[in-house]
């Protein structure tokens, strides 16, 4: 058992408990139709990163503590002058998970940080932009437990978009469902 490459624990739920679950729902023909979670991205906009350079490296060094895997610095695509903005100037951070790093944060994020979450109901389920992609906008990056919160000087959200093969948002909120995302008002 040794030789076994690692596989998270999410990635065995989806091929031996959501396919079967999809397949049964939507009637797909094949197993290759049930959709899948094809990357996380993460991102986060600094405020004040014009004017403070260091505001980047805080960022970029949270969302690489927070998701395993290096972030890199978002740039700005036009000049802007009522912000001092030139073009090519770092204004965030972001990072895209795949594969094993994928499926561990997406377990991180539904089993410890979201039940961190002050007065947690759940997460909206109206936020699929129609192609079967969702975008979850976190308020504090504390929640994370990774963030050791003595050394955080300033609270900032960041956004999770979640990419699926799914073709509607009926097909990407089951998917995301079956994979334990807590959805508000969701009937089992």
């Amino acid at each position: 058992m040794s030789t076994d490459k690692y596989t998270p624990r999410l990635q065995e739920k989806y091929k031996k408990e959501v396919i079967p679950a999809l397949m049964k729902k939507f009637s797909y023909k094949t197993v290759m139709q049930a959709p899948k979670l094809t990357k996380v991205c993460l991102n986060r906009g600094v405020n004040g990163a014009v004017a403070d350079k260091k505001l980047i490296d805080i960022a970029i060094d949270e969302l690489t503590t927070i998701s395993g895997q290096k972030a890199v610095a978002t740039m700005s695509k036009k000049d802007i002058s009522n912000f001092k903005l030139r073009k090519n100037m770092p204004i965030g951070a972001k990072v895209t998970l795949r594969g094993v790093t994928m499926y561990e944060f997406l377990d991180r994020l539904v089993s410890v940080s979201l039940p961190r979450v002050r007065d947690f109901k759940g997460i909206n389920d109206k936020s699929f932009d129609g192609r079967g992609n969702y975008t979850l906008g976190v308020t504090e990056q504390i929640i994370f437990p990774e963030i050791d919160i003595d050394k955080v000087n300033k609270i900032t959200g960041l956004d999770i978009t979640f990419v699926t093969t799914a073709s509607t948002n009926e097909e990407a909120f089951e998917l995301l469902k079956e994979l334990g995302m807590p959805f508000k008002n969701v009937k089992k």
